[in-house]
């Protein structure tokens, strides 16, 4: 780093990504900025500064040694760090710590016999909550939120014919289950069904939200809000506003003569019902063929990717609904959670994959509703909006959400 570099962080004072420090703290104030800043996005901290901004510079001797030491003996697991020291004027240095993302979050501080996860939150260091260490321990890979138990939701809570379906005809099982006890032995080896610790076998997370019967009974963020308005903005009079409870996948069946029918929509489904009229509009006049065209504001395929995409890669751990949300001028979807380890949304452009929810992912490719490759922004969406609309989809990623906006284009009849 040069001087001029320095001196310029420094003025822009601390931040989320960059933390000032005197030299003579106690190595464990030392270390929770250090886990901090890893279990969030990375960042700097810089040794001999005060929080004001005043530069006082390193004062303790061997300060580099110091340094690795706090984080061998204080931070676990261990993070390697990049150290220097960058001399500002004669007899005054600034020691510099640089930390990139954590991959094996969450990461802590151990002292006292005690284990203190801490995470950045704006310019200060404060101890993670329950939620936000769930949160830490799902994008370290440490926990699968979808095959935790969900307490109350019990066998008879999961729709029979659905489940009887996936085996015989997605995944081709060979001996599918005849008695209550076979299924739920079956239902645990595939993570639909978990133990609860406390000696009760209940659904997981992924069992409920794929089969389960009138899911937000027993989960309360499972589901889809869907709404639409006039405007441009969220008015007090909603032309729609309704929350879809129903398992993800519909139910199937195959007829005498070998084809497979639809017999009860599933979420997605019952999504298209909801939503079709408020982003379509029927022609005036009737055509030749006796039927009005239908004009479609955006590419359907991309809304429907869209809406998969976040029901698929959606946060367990936040109580809240996918909301989906049509105005004027743009259809609004924001999927709960931020974008799962070191995915960004230039990765996501470029076609990467990095599913948060595999379980529920690999049913809804077995059912067709996802592809293979799992890039369907890059090979769908942002075509045919760019082919139809005429724009490109705008993401937006925080820590909270993935929002996807669709501008909406000049009707396009089908």
């Amino acid at each position: 780093m040069l001087k001029a570099e320095l001196l310029e962080i420094i003025a822009n004072g601390e931040n989320s990504g960059v933390e000032f420090k005197r030299d003579d703290i106690r190595p464990e104030q030392l270390a929770k900025e250090i886990v901090a800043l890893a279990n969030l996005q990375g960042g700097r901290i810089l040794l001999g500064v005060e929080d004001s901004g005043q530069i006082s510079g390193l004062q303790r001797p061997e300060s580099q040694e110091w340094v690795l030491n706090v984080f061998r003996d204080k931070v676990h697991p261990q993070i390697i760090p990049f150290y220097e020291e960058i001399l500002v004027e004669e007899n005054c240095r600034v020691g510099v710590i640089t930390l990139s993302i954590g991959i094996s979050k969450p990461y802590v501080v151990r002292h006292n016999n005690r284990e203190d996860v801490y995470i950045r939150m704006g310019d200060r260091s404060e101890l993670a909550s329950r939620e936000q260490q769930l949160r830490l321990f799902q994008s370290g890979g440490l926990l699968h939120v979808e095959a935790m138990p969900v307490t109350g939701a019990s066998f008879v809570n999961l729709d029979a014919g659905r489940l009887d379906y996936y085996l015989r005809h997605i995944i081709n099982d060979p001996a599918v289950p005849e008695s209550d006890a076979e299924w739920i032995e079956r239902l645990l080896g595939l993570g639909l069904m978990a133990e609860d610790g406390v000696g009760n076998t209940v659904c997981s997370v992924a069992g409920l939200v794929c089969f389960g019967v009138n899911p937000r009974r027993f989960l309360r963020q499972a589901g889809l809000r869907v709404m639409a308005f006039a405007g441009n903005d969220k008015e007090y009079q909603a032309l729609l506003d309704v929350v879809l409870d129903a398992p993800l996948v519909g139910r199937w069946q195959v007829t005498e003569s070998g084809r497979k029918q639809l017999v009860d929509e599933g979420l997605i489904e019952k999504f298209s019902s909801a939503i079709e009229p408020f982003i379509t509009q029927e022609a005036s006049e009737i055509d030749e063929n006796m039927r009005r065209e239908k004009a479609w504001f955006y590419p359907w395929e991309a809304v429907r990717e869209t809406v998969i995409n976040a029901l698929a890669h959606r946060d367990w751990t936040r109580s809240v609904d996918i909301e989906v949300t049509n105005y004027v001028d743009r259809l609004e979807i924001i999927s709960p959670g931020k974008l799962q380890n070191s995915m960004t949304i230039s990765k996501m452009i470029a076609g990467q994959r990095s599913p948060k929810n595999t379980l529920i992912m690999e049913v809804l490719r077995g059912y067709g509703y996802v592809d293979a490759r799992g890039m369907g922004v890059r090979t769908k969406v942002i075509p045919l909006m760019r082919t139809l609309n005429q724009a490109d989809p705008i993401f937006e990623s925080t820590d909270d959400y993935l929002k996807t906006i669709l501008p909406r284009g000049k009707k396009k009849t089908s």
